[in-house]
């Protein structure tokens, strides 16, 4: 205990030196806890978006339909749709299919990704129609379509207009319907605005010659932590039915999932180098603080202290540093942390249009989520990073002699 009262005083015996060392560790925690919670907000907002307007958090296929989206992948859900609506912790099982196709109106013609959905399950769980009122939906069966904003200025439509849809059927033969646009949505995202037309599952299925079958039975989870328990549920329920295979969201989606892992890596770069900067501060303090102590650790040393209990001082004085710094850097992190969620970053002023990252549309306001577990790993790590510093500091201690420390000046 006394070693520990001496290394508190002998830190404060420099107030200055001290507290801008605090300052500048508990600053850099703050700033590491706080914006890796913006991130981890931003990100979870985007999965969320993204997953439930794609794959799911959880997705069912055929085979290996996701490698190359060929549309013969195609299966009949029978059961699983109403079963896994049942487990617990899904919020929706959404199934989808997918036909590549051209649309054509009197003046223009465009490719486009036919999508056959169950109206009222997709409106419930896809952002890209929450907008829509329930009579703008389409039926199941009929021929009313929803188009996007791009699609619908290209064909030079307007609501209530037909147009035909021309597609190669599971027989290898060219066939084509008749839609009416029924409803226009912008989804923010480009690509999808210019190629987006929804139409109920089982004219899209008829029209291909696959009735009763999708290629993606798409499972939204209530949160994302629920695919613990939800995917071994359905591991056991697929065991029936070898040809189909199921994948997490980041297999599904691999744009997106990449574009977030190179975020954070470069996020991760910028952070170490923030710590290490940290670090030589660290070093710094403590060697400042033995040189000066320099004759007075050799009149330790002359009356019979040990060097390694100059050591352990050394060593001492960094833990209760970087204690200090990892409360109140927490404290603060948290602080910055509940302001960027409540309130967050608005970049509206700044941008013209929705932003795009990795095919998702990126909310201009940016919020934070509270990442417990990273907080505490990331305020431990700058508690043994103190310690490290001290490394040098407390070998050029040990190393002191006692008759040349006490000819010093």
């Amino acid at each position: 205990m006394d070693i520990f009262l001496l290394a508190w005083k002998n830190l404060w015996r420099s107030r200055r030196r001290t507290l801008i060392t605090l300052a500048a560790l508990s600053f850099s925690l703050m700033l590491v806890q706080g914006f890796h919670n913006l991130s981890y907000g931003v990100y979870s907002a985007m999965i969320d978006s993204g997953v439930r307007a794609g794959s799911g958090h959880l997705v069912i296929y055929q085979q290996d339909y996701v490698a190359g989206r060929d549309e013969k992948f195609s299966f009949d859900p029978q059961q699983l749709t109403a079963r896994i609506n049942e487990l617990d912790g899904v919020e929706a099982a959404v199934p989808r299919l997918y036909l590549p196709g051209l649309a054509q109106s009197s003046r223009e013609s465009r490719g486009i990704l036919l999508t056959g959905i169950d109206p009222q399950t997709e409106w419930q769980v896809n952002p890209f129609l929450k907008n829509l009122p329930a009579e703008q939906l389409p039926t199941l069966a009929g021929r009313e379509a929803i188009l996007g904003s791009r699609l619908l200025k290209e064909l030079q439509l307007k609501p209530g207009n037909k147009f035909v849809v021309t597609l190669q059927s599971r027989s290898g033969e060219l066939v084509s319907e008749m839609f009416r646009v029924h409803s226009v949505v912008t989804t923010g995202v480009k690509i999808v605005d210019k190629s987006l037309l929804l139409v109920g599952r089982e004219r899209a299925a008829a029209l291909a010659g696959i009735p009763g079958e999708i290629h993606e039975l798409a499972v939204v989870l209530k949160n994302q932590q629920a695919d613990r328990k939800v995917y071994p549920a359905l591991q056991k329920m697929l065991q029936s039915r070898a040809q189909l295979s199921l994948l997490p969201w980041d297999e599904a989606m691999p744009n997106l999932s990449n574009a977030i892992k190179l975020d954070y890596a470069s996020q991760k770069f910028i952070f170490i180098i923030m710590l290490l900067i940290v670090t030589i501060g660290v070093i710094n303090t403590l060697l400042m603080s033995v040189m000066e102590r320099f004759r007075e650790f050799g009149v330790i040393l002359a009356v019979g202290a040990s060097a390694n209990r100059l050591r352990i001082l050394v060593f001492v004085e960094a833990l209760l540093l970087g204690l200090v710094a990892m409360l109140f850097g927490s404290l603060l992190g948290s602080l910055l942390t509940w302001y960027l969620q409540a309130v967050g970053i608005d970049l509206r002023d700044f941008i013209e249009e929705n932003l795009e990252f990795g095919g998702v549309v990126f909310d201009p306001i940016m919020r934070a989520a509270w990442d417990v577990p990273y907080m505490l790993q990331i305020a431990v790590f700058m508690l043994l990073l103190s310690l490290i510093a001290a490394i040098y500091p407390a070998r050029k201690a040990g190393r002191i002699l006692p008759a040349e420390a006490l000819r010093h000046h």
